[in-house]
């Protein structure tokens, strides 16, 4: 089977529904394609149960619709799902389900992008002939695990944390959750207060915030410079947390906005992690060196044993898998080479929207970018 449109959109999550929307918003021809069941996958099938958005509701709102009057400041992940699906209904998005990418390759005579991609119900191939590609099948694509010395032959339960939903399941077991971003601090609350033996492997350093300190700071960067910006965020979470380094969390030498500029990593907003840590609840521990059976054992010496260990330690971009002629806008790990605000495009009508590592903003941003560059040139 054989389609032509202006624009093929790899990617039903946030990142290709807000391109697809604003592409709409200029009535030009798209079609949506996604390897899983449904949109948003990882929201609906790969995050815990407790979760909400980290930031402020008007940091998260995808382009052209707003979230409902009523809708709560930090928006639970049930409701950021309501919200998907009105969107996907309020711009008529009709993405293809189950219609995987295989490959993606330019053709310089033609000046066309041409695609495989297969349904994966039936094995039908499908290929699409396009002007113009876009990447959104998002950062999260695949579960990174670091490589561990014994993993392989560890007697317990060991999990990513996108299969994680809910610490009720672990309760009364030992339970180590490597990795120390919002994910695994969090997951080391719910466990904790579900009742399993808690501990939690901090790598590197790390900014620990509320999610007030972090929406003055980034309300106010709009009009302060940003290091006087993180100056005020640093003490205001000293004044509120105390002195982290001694309970083993210790603080990055940028501020957070700037870490997040520069690196993509985001601050944690903390849950009620931090009281457990300090009350001894939940236990700090270093890097892991070797795993022997249940036995987990770490860079300082010290050994214990797990029944569970669950890793929060992200994802990774599968672009390049598919991806043939990315090399002017994708790196080796399928991440934009260009730094933030000028990734977001490559060479012959190739664009990714969402691997900036910028949250929902940054998708917004990408998506507007990207509608507004293929209009010039689409009736050029």
């Amino acid at each position: 089977m054989e389609e032509q449109t202006v624009v093929l959109i790899v990617g039903a999550g946030p990142a290709g529904l807000a391109t697809a929307a604003c592409l709409t918003k200029f009535s030009i021809p798209y079609v949506i394609v996604e390897r899983e069941d449904c949109s948003a996958s990882l929201w609906r099938n790969r995050a815990y149960d407790r979760l909400k958005l980290h930031l402020a509701k008007e940091f998260c709102e995808l382009p052209h619709m707003s979230y409902p009057a009523n809708a709560p400041t930090y928006i639970p992940k049930d409701q950021f799902v309501k919200y998907l699906d009105n969107y996907i209904e309020h711009f008529d998005i009709q993405p293809k389900y189950h219609t995987a990418v295989e490959s993606c390759t330019y053709d310089e005579g033609r000046k066309r992008w041409f695609s495989v991609a297969r349904d994966v119900a039936t094995s039908m191939v499908v290929r699409y002939t396009t002007r113009f590609l876009i990447v959104a099948s998002g950062e999260n694509s695949a579960a990174n695990i670091p490589v561990i010395p014994g993993l392989r032959d560890f007697v317990g339960e060991s999990i990513h944390s996108s299969r994680f939903k809910s610490g009720a399941t672990y309760s009364g077991k030992n339970v180590l959750v490597v990795g120390c971003g919002n994910s695994g601090m969090e997951i080391a609350y719910d466990l904790a207060s579900h009742g399993a033996n808690t501990s939690i492997v901090v790598r590197s350093p790390v900014h620990v915030m509320t999610k007030e300190i972090i929406r003055l700071g980034m309300t106010l960067v709009q009009h302060v410079p940003v290091n006087v910006v993180d100056d005020l965020l640093v003490r205001l979470a000293k004044f509120v947390f105390g002195d982290l380094p001694r309970h083993g969390i210790v603080i990055p030498k940028a501020g957070p906005l700037q870490l997040k500029a520069k690196t993509g990593r985001s601050a944690v907003i903390d849950v009620g992690t931090v009281g457990l840590i300090k009350k001894g609840v939940i236990k700090v521990l270093g890097n892991i060196s070797k795993i022997k059976g249940n036995i987990v054992e770490f860079e300082s010496g010290k050994e214990s044993v797990f029944d569970v260990i669950v890793f929060a330690t992200g994802y990774k971009s599968t672009a390049n898998t598919w991806l043939k002629n990315g090399e002017s806008m994708l790196n080796n790990a399928g991440l934009p080479k260009k730094e933030f605000p000028n990734h977001w495009k490559g060479a012959n009508g190739l664009y990714c929207a969402g691997l900036a590592r910028r949250g929902l903003a940054g998708i917004a941003m990408d998506a507007k970018n990207i509608a507004n560059d293929i209009l010039s040139s689409y009736h050029a």
